[in-house]
């Protein structure tokens, strides 16, 4: 099976020696996502929810040049540095996914790159 490279300006560009996503026939891995902004690549952090809304539109961006979107995620994971987002981030979500949500998990986590507070990756299956 062919291996495509996933690459767009409107998302964060690879700050590591990494792909922004890679597609394998029908499936697609989303690299995790930090509240980067894509223009000026700083970090997007001024609150919680704003750091946690970039992520996500980050992720669109991404899955959008893999020739989907959020819809196709089939898995998502979230790391956060404080669980006590966990509320936070499922109200978000919500705006961002409807039923059926993709299976997900979260974990808690130390640090992230940049000192994020949230990262995010996924899988996406396209439609044949």
């Amino acid at each position: 099976m062919s291996r495509q490279i996933i690459a767009t300006t409107a998302a964060p560009q690879a700050i590591g020696t990494y792909s922004q996503a890679v597609k394998i026939g029908q499936t697609v891995y989303l690299s995790g996502q930090i509240a980067l902004n894509p223009v000026d690549m700083t970090l997007n952090n001024a609150d919680m929810g704003t750091e946690i809304n970039q992520v996500f539109q980050n992720l669109k961006a991404v899955a959008q040049a893999s020739g989907g979107d959020l819809a196709d995620i089939a898995k998502l994971s979230i790391f956060l540095t404080d669980l006590s987002h966990f509320a936070l981030v499922n109200e978000i979500m919500s705006r961002y996914f409807c039923l059926p949500y993709p299976a997900r998990a979260v974990v808690g986590v130390a640090s992230l790159p940049k000192n994020a507070r949230v990262e995010m990756d996924a899988i996406m299956v396209l439609a044949s």
